[in-house]
């Protein structure tokens, strides 16, 4: 069992993470509320590489609700075929279309409950766009965000909402707006899932991973920090 960080030791850990990247940004390619919607529906169990990829072109055909719709499922799915589950995604994506324009005006709302009543929209998804769209303090806890999570002793929990809550407790309000990047972006290029760069980690005093790798045993990869740009807007 991982023991859990001090309050002093949580401070300093997001500390050096702001310290690293005082302004970091979801991968995603987005061009509004919509597109960041559509874009976080489509990268469920895909990379953000790939759905970047995929959106490009369709974003500059279909950029709001009416014109998603317009495309139907059959004309999505042509544009996000590269995409995991592209038919499935395709079909919540024209749903949720149709159901913005229905009870919305077409908008995406700054609500929850809203936001989760929408096809392909679980909690997750909700958590993003509400923290990137609306600049909301939320925790959208990925893949990644779980595993730093448990492994660096800042939250323990075997499901995401027991890790949500978690981070929700003992994050400090100040760095909570940016926090769930920071744990994205250190988890997907520093704290990995096989052979995590621990010899170039800036927190790996404060981590309580116990099995933490020699410089030999790693995969260099770049710090937080260190890479060439983030995308998204």
């Amino acid at each position: 069992m991982t023991h859990r960080l001090t309050k002093s030791q949580v401070g300093d850990f997001f500390a050096r993470l702001q310290s690293a990247m005082p302004e970091p940004k979801t991968e995603l390619c987005y061009l509004n509320p919509f597109t960041l919607l559509v874009a976080v529906v489509l990268s469920a169990q895909a990379t953000d590489k790939s759905v970047n990829k995929a959106t490009g072109a369709l974003f500059k055909l279909a950029d709001t609700p009416s014109k998603m719709a317009g495309l139907g499922e059959a004309g999505l799915s042509q544009h996000i075929k590269t995409i995991g589950l592209y038919r499935g995604k395709a079909k919540n994506v024209i749903a949720l279309s149709k159901l913005l324009l229905e009870k919305h005006n077409g908008e995406v709302p700054h609500d929850r409950e809203a936001l989760e009543a929408l096809p392909g929209v679980g909690r997750k998804t909700a958590n993003v766009v509400l923290n990137v769209a609306f600049g909301e303090k939320t925790i959208a806890v990925d893949t990644h965000i779980f595993r730093v999570a448990n492994r660096t002793g800042l939250a323990s929990g075997k499901t995401p909402r027991e890790v949500e809550d978690g981070l929700l407790r003992i994050i400090p309000d100040q760095y909570l707006l940016h926090a769930h990047h920071w744990l994205i972006l250190h988890g997907r290029y520093v704290c990995t899932a096989r052979a995590p760069n621990c010899p170039d980690c800036i927190v790996k005093d404060l981590c309580r991973y116990s099995g933490k790798t020699a410089p030999s045993q790693s995969i260099r990869k770049p710090a937080l920090g260190g890479r060439a740009k983030v995308r998204g807007r």
